[in-house]
């Protein structure tokens, strides 16, 4: 399992798809952050502090 980090850009479609082959995913908007623009090193740290890789369009 993989634990990863999904932001406003990446397709939904894949995201459950992800969730269904058994793998941890964080969206954007799930962890409160959709719509805000944060900056990619933010959401970088975010991510890291986290442990999760992130997936990104």
């Amino acid at each position: 399992m993989v634990s990863l980090y999904a932001d406003e850009g990446f397709p939904k479609v894949v995201t459950g798809l992800l969730r269904q082959f058994g793998h941890d995913v964080l969206t954007v908007q799930e962890a409160g952050q959709a719509n805000q623009r944060i900056p990619d090193n933010q959401v970088l740290a975010f991510a890291t502090i986290q442990g999760r890789a992130v997936l990104t369009t």
